[in-house]
């Protein structure tokens, strides 16, 4: 006789309940599962560990606009100048792109009050190809930097990228000088530029515009350089240290000036432009 044997049969339901896909949503860095209702009403982050989640240009207007910001530049959009093909041509990849993420690029541009405050934000959105730069987010942040330029009102850019379009190459490029131009005017007639960096932030946007800010600020936890840590680590051969190219890291050794949790973000960035542009809060 087996030893553990039922000597009765269980109490069973007929009916089986399934959980529905994306309730319960694993925490990468602790293993622990929270729900997604919990995640939405705290921005996207884990209560217990503070672990950041990624999120879009949508969630972010939501949290930083007062109410849903005028969009700008939404009518521009990629070409495949190069007629550019890998494992399939980037005309494909830009029209599957945009279906799946709901964007029309890798960038939204939006003007609107922020705690009162007349602010542009440009913020990128890992969800299209990467969050990768090309010739229509140079356009976008150029049409940004104009509009804060011509509403002498500050100038916010959230960072969220994998680095240049290599489907744009040469073009691609070119947005990293264009847009260093257009922000070294901006500073000269004394306007206020905030930096954002969110995970990930690397390649070229790092080496442009991400690290150009009046102030620049990061989320917790970020990821922040231009090449990866695996990719530094087979050329050079040896181990990094320990949180290297993280947000904290960063700060740490003085090229961040705060570190922000994304919850408080919108009281920060009126705050820094109540103290740095007076004018603007006028």
């Amino acid at each position: 006789m087996p030893w553990f044997k039922r000597s009765t049969s269980n109490i069973t339901t007929k009916i089986r309940k399934d959980i529905p896909d994306g309730v319960w949503i694993k925490v990468p860095t602790t293993g622990e599962t929270v729900h997604r209702r919990e995640l939405v009403s705290n921005f996207w982050v884990d209560p217990s560990s503070g672990y950041h989640f990624r999120v879009g240009s949508a969630e972010y207007f939501e949290y930083i606009f007062d109410k849903a910001p005028k969009l700008l530049g939404e009518n521009i959009r990629s070409v495949d100048a190069l007629d550019f093909v890998d494992r399939k041509p980037y005309k494909d990849r830009l029209v599957e792109a945009e279906k799946k993420s709901g964007l029309t690029d890798a960038i939204k541009v939006g003007k609107g009050k922020v705690d009162g405050l007349d602010m542009v934000v440009a913020c990128m959105d890992f969800a299209f190809i990467g969050g990768s730069m090309g010739s229509v987010v140079g356009e976008r942040i150029s049409l940004a930097i104009d509009e804060a330029r011509k509403s002498t009102c500050p100038l916010v850019i959230i960072s969220q990228s994998g680095g240049a379009r290599m489907m744009e190459s040469v073009l691609s490029l070119m947005q990293l000088a264009k847009i260093t131009s257009k922000l070294a005017l901006f500073h000269e007639e004394g306007g206020l530029y905030i930096s954002y960096m969110t995970n990930p932030t690397t390649g070229g946007v790092t080496a442009s515009y991400a690290m150009l800010g009046d102030v620049n600020i990061a989320e917790p936890g970020a990821l922040i350089g231009f090449a990866g840590p695996r990719v530094i680590r087979q050329t050079i051969g040896r181990d990094l240290p320990e949180g290297f190219q993280t947000s904290e890291y960063l700060l740490e050794h003085g090229f961040l000036d705060f570190i922000v949790k994304r919850p408080s973000i919108k009281r920060k960035l009126a705050q820094v432009a109540r103290l740095l542009a007076p004018k603007a809060a006028k």
